[in-house]
């Protein structure tokens, strides 16, 4: 036991990530003041899954726990896509969820944006057009940004909400 401790003590604590969470911090301020900016400090994401394998849903769920907590930063997702400022798309856009995607798309109330999430909504999936797959999303909604990754990780996905940010101005 004391062979662990002595090992223990000469490596340190492995899982902080110093140039991490000085950048992460930066993101935070800069992400903070956009929306400020633009939302009066409060961005409502309504987020849509229109046939995805749920990854990209995932790391948006992470984007609420502890350590990213964007909910601090003024951004929530809401169930509802009449509270909503931002629809955040994720998955292929099937044949069956395209009408619903369209629809949450219309109870978005203006003025409205909608964000694309993973490689999914591009068909840059490995799936390839068929009467079941109606992606690209980009013609059927007017796509304002896009999210890259399969699945993004949530740095990048809050990236990917401070570039959409910087786009507005």
């Amino acid at each position: 036991m004391l062979r662990y401790w002595q090992k223990r003590f000469r490596t340190g604590v492995l899982t902080e990530r110093p140039q991490f969470d000085a950048r992460m911090k930066e993101l935070r301020k800069r992400l903070k003041k956009g929306i400020a900016k633009h939302f009066a400090g409060s961005l409502a994401i309504r987020m849509v899954d229109s046939g995805s394998c749920n990854a990209c849903e995932a790391e948006c769920n992470a984007l609420s726990n502890p350590y990213y907590d964007l909910e601090r930063l003024g951004i929530r997702f809401v169930a509802s896509p009449r509270h909503a400022d931002v629809m955040l798309l994720g998955g292929v856009l099937t044949f069956n969820m395209l009408p619903h995607v369209l629809d949450a798309w219309e109870q978005i109330p203006e003025p409205k944006w909608c964000i694309t999430l993973g490689d999914c909504p591009l068909m840059e999936a490995p799936f390839t057009r068929t009467f079941a797959i109606q992606a690209p999303a980009v013609e059927h909604l007017p796509v304002a940004h896009h999210i890259p990754g399969c699945p993004p990780s949530p740095e990048s996905i809050i990236e990917g909400l401070l570039e959409f940010l910087e786009k507005l101005d």
